[in-house]
């Protein structure tokens, strides 16, 4: 039986440290997990510290093309049975929501076919979550297939209380499973 190929992007945002909790969960349970990782979000969490994790090579440059015969983000695309970002800052949703391809993670995401499941897990200040712009980004993309897994309500790193946090890995998990199991990989 083919192993579960799960693409997780992680982008710039404190709570990408969590990303390493996410990547060991869903590789114990036996799953392939390529992490895609922002310029960005390798100032909150170190490559290594995830590629010890999943047990597979770290994807941060879309220019890096490891195999000539190949090209990275498309072999990417092509390879997932879910694309997962958690967390996913305001930058990155409104990339995907407008279709800019200027990181890994974009490129890929305009790569994968519409079978693929796509999840966000949105990440960051209140205020910029309940933004009229970051929250039209995110009906963009629900409207094009990717469902949120909504950010909880708590005290953020920045000291104000509200809805922002990125969802719990429990959460994060279980809902990427269900995910790859109602498309039956």
């Amino acid at each position: 039986m083919k192993q579960k190929h799960v693409l997780l992007g992680i982008s710039g945002s404190i709570s990408a440290y969590k990303a390493a909790d996410i990547a060991n969960e869903l590789t114990k349970r036996g799953y392939a997990v390529d992490v895609m990782m922002t310029a960005n979000s390798t100032q909150f969490i170190t490559p290594l510290t995830l590629q010890s994790l999943s047990k597979r090579p770290i994807h941060v440059d879309v220019m890096q093309e490891r195999q000539p015969d190949r090209i990275n983000h498309i072999e990417l695309a092509k390879q997932a049975d879910l694309f997962l970002i958690a967390p996913a800052s305001a930058n990155l949703i409104g990339k995907l929501a407008h279709g800019l391809a200027d990181d890994l993670i974009s490129t890929v995401a305009l790569a994968l076919t519409a079978e693929v499941p796509k999840l966000i897990a949105p990440a960051m200040n209140t205020n910029m979550y309940q933004n009229p712009i970051v929250q039209r980004n995110l009906a963009i993309l629900k409207e094009v297939g990717y469902q949120e897994i909504a950010p909880r309500e708590a005290l953020l790193a920045c000291g104000d209380f509200g809805r922002g946090a990125l969802a719990t890995v429990e959460a994060i998990v279980e809902q990427a499973v269900a995910a790859l199991e109602v498309r039956g990989v």
